[in-house]
């Protein structure tokens, strides 16, 4: 799936998804990242939904979104529900989808000059 958005030429944009493979301008990213408008974090030592938790999600974290994003692959699977509970006490919003869901919502919400994170399991 090809994705254009040009709004924040500057800003790391994610430009295409396929499986195994996440674009952000003309740079492809083969393994779990944690992404922000000026910062990618490669190589996030996540492989699937079972190994997110609160320390994994710390580097995400640590940018201060107000909104993260954590695509599980290549499909939607739900986190535990008190890593859910332990992350609203701290004010974040958090949003589980797919991967490709997630890189969509993510450009959008750039282009909405949000402080948006987007942690992306890359199977």
């Amino acid at each position: 799936m090809r994705i254009t958005l040009d709004r924040h030429p500057s800003a790391n944009l994610v430009t295409g998804v396929r499986p195994g493979e996440v674009r952000v301008g003309d740079q492809a990213i083969t393994r779990s990242a944690i992404l922000s408008a000026d910062r990618i974090i490669r190589d996030w030592p996540v492989a699937s939904r079972d190994d997110i938790d609160r320390d994994a999600l710390e580097p995400a974290l640590a940018l201060e979104p107000e909104v993260l994003l954590v695509g599980t692959g290549a499909r939607l699977e739900f986190p535990a529900g008190a890593l859910v509970a332990e992350l609203a006490r701290r004010g974040v919003g958090l949003e589980f989808m797919d991967t490709a869901a997630a890189c969509r919502t993510y450009n959008i919400l750039i282009n909405e000059d949000r402080q948006v994170v987007a942690a992306l399991v890359i199977p």
